[in-house]
């Protein structure tokens, strides 16, 4: 790879506040657990069943990305009036599912607790949680939305801020609510809901901002929302589902089993949250670019962005390889659990240039629209590592043999996706 390129000052323009706003994202429940954990056990285990049944919320950001594709490419093609209405229809319809989750959260609280597993105090308890979060669940969404389009028009240092704010208010509202009014664990939902709602009216401000045409909700302008986000959320579920079948097969081999799966899966995680940043750089630099007729532009631009994930994947290879016994002891002291995480420590390490070159790939199709391709090449590598990870458990292959088939489904997403950018069949310009 080239060690300069024209592209890099705005890809790291972009990158750098989108990390910094997907670092800030989960701090919301981990000052949840740093102030629930001080209160007891069953508020604690309530707490972890709460956010266990939230986390499915994470599938629902085809809001955000569909919203962030259309507005950047009428924003490139100079149709700024046509991006201005999408963002209000992104409002809209980021408004109404969020009703819609809200009242099935806030109403079957407790099968929902059952069903992740809970019983007794702690089911009461992560039941109060849900109803009392519900009420923030709407605001949760008019700030994807929001985000969409302020990522949309190049403008990722206002999510930045109002994400952080949010995290600070949330601290000290819980803080307030739970040590000084002693409301427990519903004060800690509580300061949470608040916090969400003051960043929804930030986002909701910004977007309103700019003049509009029209802000009326509009099926015709959201269809191209509707299309997209559909196959974003397909995809979406698609890996969710790749991720959760590895984890119920390994529950079913033992607790060592599961519980290095555990911290392999939360490193991962935690390490997609850097390339998830230049992903986010692709959707707006590719989908600005293709909006103003640029193709080859954008494609050059994609290599680059995919020179730079691969990179950093690398770097973070090169750093994991030689920890798989440091690192695991800061999550346990099981002598089990730390021989299971060695096993799967080299299939972590390989998973990260694999994943920097997908999740680039990923960022550059979102932005190009290229969504129905992206959907149809998840659900084939998921069916993949499905077929593979089943027979892994079958011959009894553990703990390794599950990790190595999700190193199969990275491989796999890269075949489909990586001759599909190629051959440029994505680069389609303009607006109309």
């Amino acid at each position: 790879m080239r060690l300069r390129s024209p592209y890099d000052r705005q890809i790291f323009r972009l990158a750098l506040p989108a990390l910094g706003a997907l670092a800030a994202e989960p701090l919301y429940i981990l000052v949840d657990t740093a102030i629930v954990g001080h209160l007891g056990r069953s508020q604690l285990a309530a707490l972890g069943a709460a956010a266990t049944a939230l986390s499915v919320l994470a599938t629902f950001n085809f809001l955000q990305y569909a919203t962030t594709a259309q507005v950047a490419r009428a924003s490139g093609a100079g149709e700024e009036r046509d991006a201005r209405r999408l963002g209000a229809q992104a409002l809209w319809l980021s408004l109404a599912v969020g009703l819609v989750l809200a009242a099935t959260i806030a109403i079957l609280a407790p099968q929902v607790v059952a069903l992740v597993g809970v019983e007794g105090q702690s089911a009461d308890y992560a039941a109060t949680y849900l109803r009392i979060v519900a009420i923030g669940v709407p605001s949760f969404f008019l700030a994807l939305g929001g985000q969409g389009f302020l990522r949309g028009v190049a403008d990722l240092t206002s999510p930045l801020v109002v994400i952080v704010a949010a995290n600070v208010v949330n601290l000290v509202l819980e803080v307030l609510f739970v040590y000084v009014f002693h409301w427990g664990i519903a004060g800690s939902a509580a300061g949470t809901a608040i916090a969400q709602g003051g960043m929804a009216a930030a986002f909701v401000i910004e977007l309103l901002r700019p003049h509009a045409p029209s802000r009326r909700p509009s099926r015709h302008a959201m269809k191209p929302l509707f299309r997209i986000g559909r196959q974003i959320f397909v995809r979406t579920v698609a890996l969710y589902a790749s991720f959760l079948f590895a984890a119920s097969l390994l529950a079913r081999m033992g607790d060592a089993q599961i519980g290095a799966h555990q911290i392999g899966y939360q490193l991962f995680l935690f390490i997609a949250l850097v390339l998830d940043a230049v992903a986010i750089a692709g959707q707006v630099i590719v989908g600005r670019m293709l909006g103003a007729g640029d193709a080859d532009g954008a494609y050059a631009a994609g290599v680059r962005m995919i020179g730079w994930s691969v990179a950093v994947g690398i770097v973070f290879a090169l750093v994991l390889a030689p920890l798989s016994d440091a690192l695991p002891q800061a999550f346990t002291d099981d002598r089990r659990v730390l021989h299971e995480a060695a096993l799967l420590w080299p299939f972590l390490a390989a998973m990260q240039p694999l994943g920097g070159a997908v999740f680039a790939l990923d960022g550059i199709l979102i932005g190009a629209g290229d969504t129905r391709y992206l959907m149809w090449s998840m659900v084939a590598a998921s069916a993949i590592f499905i077929v593979l990870a089943s027979l892994a458990y079958a011959l009894g292959w553990g703990v390794v043999g599950v990790w190595a088939a999700l190193d199969v489904l990275l491989l796999a997403r890269l075949a489909l996706l990586g001759p599909r950018f190629v051959r440029r069949r994505w680069a389609v310009v303009g607006w109309d």
